[in-house]
């Protein structure tokens, strides 16, 4: 475990480790709560079964979720619940999600609400849920009128971004965390492109756990890491998920980039590396769906969770990454066309 790496996150009166490397859902045993007699595990069909660690003589159950956006869903958080009451869970046992983000959305918010609260670990098994889902406490389910508007901030108790799990990652399943990698490139205005994937996971984790530390629920500098996504959740919603969320994460990216140059807020050179970091660095050349009017892009994006009363976004600048309320709908519908005249 030589080059295993270690993130603590601090969060209000919890802290937390993140272990990356090889190997690192063995770590979990180590940090097991002691009073823990029952560990129930969250994960779907298809994540490779020796991803689940060992907790020695404590009971395990395994509970398996649907795959697709459609089991992220109360009723799954209703049957999981059900499930974890028969076995007799008590607030001194441990859920742990061993999964992707949707499994680690779901088995934190599933723990945020059992007995009003129970321990949660996870074992991100993507590198989508290694850099975003994982870390940070941010739960939830979707239901008919959106992504993620049901959930609770729940943060775990440790998190294992097993660097064995990404060898078995469908190349869609890399390209979608690749999309997510990619943002913190323009909040960390570094060049992580310089450092191994490795080192690139762990730096990742450690700004989102800053930000993360600075602004648990989302009220300012939290939403910075939404850069790229309020187009990439109504492009997700409005092609019922068929984009996956790295993907169209990719997309959000370039569409603020052109967004941002259209008010103003950055030049040419700066929309560029937008394009170097993308679809250089990440080799995400994702292309838009055809079809998609911008008016119903502007109505979904009005549904977006950091539009509190106007259209919102996360821009770049100069001076960094800053939350702008109030863009107007005839600026979008200039920088969409823009956009789509390179990504169509």
């Amino acid at each position: 475990m030589g080059d295993m790496r270690t993130v603590s996150v601090n969060v209000g009166h919890t802290a937390y480790p993140v272990f990356v490397g090889h190997g690192a859902r063995h770590e979990l045993a180590g940090v097991l709560p002691a009073a823990a007699r029952r560990v129930a595990v969250v994960t779907q069909d298809g994540v490779p079964g020796e991803l689940v660690p060992s907790f020695g003589n404590v009971e395990v159950s395994v509970h398996r979720i649907g795959g697709g956006e459609e089991h992220k869903s109360l009723s799954t958080i209703e049957s999981l619940c059900r499930a974890f009451s028969r076995q007799g869970l008590t607030r001194n046992d441990v859920i742990v999600g061993v999964g992707g983000g949707m499994v680690t959305d779901v088995a934190g918010f599933a723990a945020s609400a059992y007995h009003r609260g129970i321990p949660v670990m996870h074992v991100a098994t993507s590198l989508l849920a290694m850099v975003d889902a994982a870390v940070g406490g941010k739960t939830g389910v979707n239901i008919p009128e959106g992504k993620n508007l049901i959930g609770a901030y729940w943060q775990p108790s440790a998190v294992a971004c097993d660097l064995d799990a990404l060898a078995t990652l469908p190349a869609r399943e890399q390209r979608c965390g690749m999309g997510e990698l990619a943002k913190y490139h323009f909040i960390a205005r570094e060049d992580l492109a310089s450092m191994g994937l490795a080192d690139r996971i762990a730096r990742a984790i450690e700004i989102k756990a800053r930000i993360v530390e600075s602004d648990e629920r989302e009220g300012g500098v939290r939403a910075l890491l939404n850069y790229g996504h309020t187009l990439a959740h109504a492009v997700e919603s409005l092609t019922s998920y068929s984009i996956a969320h790295g993907e169209a994460v990719a997309l959000g990216l370039l569409f603020a980039g052109h967004l941002g140059l259209r008010m103003g807020r950055i030049d040419e050179a700066r929309l560029a590396e937008h394009y170097a970091v993308v679809r250089g660095t990440y080799s995400l050349d994702i292309r838009m769906p055809p079809g998609i009017p911008v008016a119903a892009l502007i109505e979904e994006m009005g549904r977006d969770k950091k539009a509190l009363s106007s259209l919102t976004f996360v821009l770049d600048s100069a001076a960094g990454l800053e939350v702008v309320p109030g863009v107007p709908p005839d600026m979008i519908e200039a920088a969409y066309a823009d956009f789509l005249a390179e990504n169509g």
